[in-house]
């Protein structure tokens, strides 16, 4: 246990010192664009989307945020088929009618290895559309040959790479010739919240009221996420 901690400490140390500077400059261009009525669009497969769906209605967290659900890359539609489904290069194709990218929106690609044909599709279709893409990926893998047919891996698709620094393979530990103790959705879900921090610390020197959802699960007044809610109920399905 102590060495998992260890190594998420040392990792958390790498990405604060050598992302702080394109998390601070991804979070001015988000802001202008949150302020021209875009919306915050997650996108990932397998244990990706877990950190899309993080990002999604949270207490604390900023309210326009949408995630992308293509049913086949969840984990809980089949863990083996949603490993197979990111591969396909058809499926974003195939869902197209999940994506509702708009003028100023953004959309955010998670992926760790940032080599499978889905989130590279879903980062091809943002672009098309116009829309400013980040990916939240690992960088070490750039040794790794992508799947996509274009030749191309996510960050040569992308406007901006928030790098996680994870190691190849994910585990942080290893006996017996194994790797274990995963750290992608660790580190994932710190640098989101750190990016969506930044962008809400940028929002209120400006602005009185801040588009963040108050905890249902505490004894106050909900009448402000339910202004929230009404703001953006026509891109963001709440119910």
């Amino acid at each position: 246990m102590d060495a998992y901690f260890t190594e998420i400490e040392k990792l958390i140390h790498v990405v604060k010192e050598k992302e702080s500077a394109c998390i601070k400059e991804a979070a001015q261009i988000i802001v202008q664009r949150l302020q021209k009525g875009g919306i915050i669009q997650l996108f990932g497969c397998g244990h990706s989307q877990l950190l899309a769906q993080e990002a999604f209605y949270r207490a604390g967290g900023l309210v326009p945020v949408r995630p992308i659900f293509i049913e086949p890359l969840a984990l809980h539609a089949g863990a083996i088929a949603s490993s197979i489904n990111e591969k396909d290069p058809a499926i974003i194709e195939q869902h197209k009618k999940q994506f509702d990218f708009r003028e100023n929106d953004i959309c955010i690609v998670i992926s760790t290895s940032g080599r499978n044909s889905a989130p590279i599709d879903a980062a091809l279709l943002a672009k098309n559309a116009n829309v400013l893409v980040l990916s939240l990926q690992s960088l070490e893998y750039r040794e790794q040959a992508t799947r996509h047919h274009s030749g191309l891996r996510l960050e040569e698709v992308v406007d901006h790479v928030i790098n996680t620094h994870i190691p190849i393979g994910d585990g942080v530990l290893h006996a017996q010739n194994m790797q274990y103790a995963p750290a992608s959705t660790v580190i994932g879900s710190l640098l989101l919240n750190a990016l969506f921090s930044e962008v809400i610390e940028e929002i209120a020197k400006t602005s009185t009221e801040l588009p963040i959802f108050v905890s249902n699960n505490v004894d106050s007044d909900w009448s402000h996420n339910e202004i929230m809610i009404a703001n953006y109920q026509d891109r963001i399905d709440f119910t």
